[in-house]
C-alpha cells in the first residue's frame, strides 16, 4: 500500500500530524508513506523514522503545483489523507489521483475527497492532534493516547554537534541549567511585549550561578531578541550579566537539539515551543489569544508543562485577525513576576 499525507504551512501544525504518522506506521508496518511538506516545517519530518520519503513543495504557483501533482500520480497512491485543508492542500491530493482521498468536509473543496470528515468551523477547546487524528477514523485506528502517540521530532547529528560546539563557544558546559526562552511569535498576536521578556531573563539569571538563560528567535526578530538581551543584562550586577547567553539564529533542527540541553522552554505558541514539545524538557507555554486546550504541548503527561494565560475574557479564543480591545491584553497582562514565578516553580520540581 502507498500513502500519501499532505501537511502545509506552520510548524505546529506539522508537529501535531507526527503522532498520526506513528499510528499509520504501527497499523501499516509495509506501506510505503511519503508527505507533502512545505519548505519552512520540512525540518520536523525529515528524519522521521516512520516515514519512506519526504516531498518539499516550495509555493511556486499553480504551473508548478500542476508538475508535482503529475509526479504524484504517477506514483500511483492508494491513499491520500489531506491533514490541511486549505486550497493548495486540498488541489494536491486531488492531483495525486489516490483511489482514496480522505480529507475535510470544507466548502467549496469536498469533493475533492472520496471520504470527507466534518470538521466545526468554530475555534473548540479540543487539541489540533485530536482534530486531524480524525481522518485516520476511517482507516480502523483507534482515537490517540498522550503517553502512547506523543509528538516527534528526530535529533539530527550535524545539528546536535553544531549546538554544542556554540554553546561550549559561548562558555556553557555540562553543568548549566539552560533555559531557553523563545522571543519570536508568528504574528503580533502572539508576541508578548520585548520588555516583558527582558524583566523575565533577568529575574531567571539572577535566581542562581549555574543558570544560563539562552534567547532564541526567528530569523525576521534577530534585532529584537539583541535587544532584549541588551536590556536583560542591564537590569543585572556586572557578575551576573553573563548569565545572559546570546549564540545567534538557531535552525529548527538546531533547536531540536539544543532542547535535549534545556532545563526548561518558556515562549509563546509558535512553531519553537512545539519543536520544544517533541523533547522531555519542561516547558511554559505564553497563550494569548489561543487555548491550551487546542495546542498545549502534546506528549506523555509525565513531562511536565504548564500554560499561562489570562482567563475570563470574553473575545478570547479568537481569530487573530483584529485585536477587538485593541490593546492584545490576552497577552500584555501576563506580567513577567507571574510567568517568573510559573518557571521557578518548573525549574524547582524539575
Amino acid at each position: 500500500m502507498k500513502i500519501l499525507l499532505v501537511r502545509l504551512r506552520e510548524i505546529g501544525d506539522v508537529v501535531f500530524t507526527t503522532p498520526s504518522i506513528r499510528a499509520l506506521r504501527q497499523r501499516f508496518p509495509d506501506a510505503h508513506l511519503s508527505y507533502i511538506v512545505e519548505p519552512v516545517a520540512a525540518p520536523i519530518v525529515a528524519h522521521n523514522p516512520h516515514l519512506n520519503a519526504v516531498i518539499v513543495a516550495p509555493r511556486r504557483g499553480l504551473v508548478a503545483d500542476l508538475a508535482l501533482g503529475r509526479r504524484l500520480r504517477r506514483e500511483k497512491y492508494d491513499v491520500a489523507i489531506d491533514f490541511h485543508g486549505g486550497p493548495r492542500a486540498s488541489l494536491l491530493a486531488w492531483l495525486s489521483g489516490a483511489r482514496e482521498r480522505i480529507g475535510y468536509d470544507v466548502p467549496g473543496r469536498a469533493w475533492m475527497y472520496t471520504r470527507r470528515v466534518r470538521r466545526p468551523r468554530e475555534l473548540r477547546p479540543r487539541h489540533s492532534v485530536e482534530n486531524q487524528w480524525d481522518l485516520l477514523a476511517a482507516l480502523g485506528i483507534a482515537p490517540p493516547d498522550r503517553s502512547r502517540s506523543a509528538v516527534e521530532m528526530a535529533v539530527d547529528d550535524d545539528a546536535a554537534f553544531a549546538v554544542a560546539r556554540r554553546l561550549a563557544e559561548a562558555g556553557v558546559d555540562r553543568s548549566h541549567d539552560i533555559v531557553v526562552v523563545h522571543v519570536s511569535a508568528g504574528n503580533p498576536f502572539r508576541r508578548w511585549p520585548l520588555e516583558h521578556f527582558a524583566t523575565l531573563a533577568a529575574a531567571l539569571a539572577a535566581g542562581g550561578s549555574t543558570r544560563r538563560v539562552v534567547l532564541t528567535s526567528g530569523p525576521s526578530d534577530r534585532d529584537a531578541a539583541a535587544a532584549v538581551v541588551a536590556d536583560a543584562r542591564q537590569r543585572l550586577k556586572p557578575d551576573e550579566r553573563g548569565r545572559i547567553v546570546a549564540c545567534g539564529d538557531f535552525t529548527l533542527a538546531e533547536l531540536r537539539a539544543l532542547m535535549d540541553r534545556a532545563a526548561l522552554f518558556i515562549g509563546g505558541d509558535s512553531g519553537p515551543l512545539h519543536v520544544a514539545s517533541t523533547s522531555r524538557a519542561p516547558i511554559l507555554g505564553l497563550y494569548g489569544p489561543t487555548l491550551p486546550a487546542r495546542s498545549a504541548p502534546w506528549r506523555d503527561p509525565s513531562i511536565r508543562a504548564e500554560a499561562v494565560e489570562v482567563l475570563g475574557l470574553p473575545c478570547r479564543p479568537c481569530d487573530q485577525r483584529v485585536c477587538a480591545p485593541g490593546d492584545f491584553r490576552c497577552l500584555t497582562t501576563i506580567a513577567p513576576e507571574q510567568v517568573a514565578a510559573a518557571a521557578e516553580g518548573l525549574l524547582k520540581r524539575a
